[in-house]
């Protein structure tokens, strides 16, 4: 893909899975001497309760590239939220950046160039791994996908808008 559009912020949003493992992400990516480098530099020095941001490694001593901010949006609630949050989603996410950088859906400057804030909801009742990460890792691929491409289409918005719904809530008219 080519970034010659000049663009020095991409924004993304994904969401996968059913009930308490459901994955919902937000993307922040780009430059790093842009508003995502800035972003991203500010959210790791700044945590606050709760909410301690980090760089998504591949395993220990291998940071994802391009490199990657995790930003929990739930607070850690016990054990296995922490195991699922710093786990099983930070994998998931590690996995689609590296191969969206491989398949070349991020340009190759991402690499060494670029920053990705990754704003990942794990819900604190949570109560499978497996589903937490397979979730994180179709739901991040598919937020990097749609910030590349400027997804969703206009008309793919206003048909949603018309019968607005989401897992939490459906209006009745």
């Amino acid at each position: 893909m080519s970034t010659s559009e000049g663009k020095t912020l991409y924004i993304g949003e994904g969401f996968e899975g059913p009930g308490v493992n459901l994955a919902h992400i937000n993307v922040l990516m780009g430059p790093r001497n842009g508003p995502v480098g800035q972003a991203f530099s500010t959210a790791l020095a700044t945590p606050s309760a709760g909410h301690a941001p980090f760089v998504i490694i591949a395993r220990p001593g291998v940071p994802t590239k391009p490199l990657t901010l995790y930003v929990n949006k739930a607070q850690i609630a016990n054990d296995f939220h922490g195991n699922a949050t710093w786990g099983a989603s930070q994998a998931g996410i590690a996995k689609a950046v590296a191969e969206s950088l491989e398949e070349g859906v991020l340009p190759p400057e991402a690499e060494n160039d670029w920053v990705v804030v990754s704003a990942n909801w794990v819900n604190p009742a949570c109560d499978d791994l497996d589903a937490v990460y397979e979730n994180n890792y179709h739901a991040c691929k598919n937020a990097i996908r749609a910030a590349m491409l400027s997804l969703p289409h206009r008309d793919e918005v206003f048909a949603a808008a018309a019968d607005v719904s989401n897992p939490f809530y459906t209006p009745k008219v």
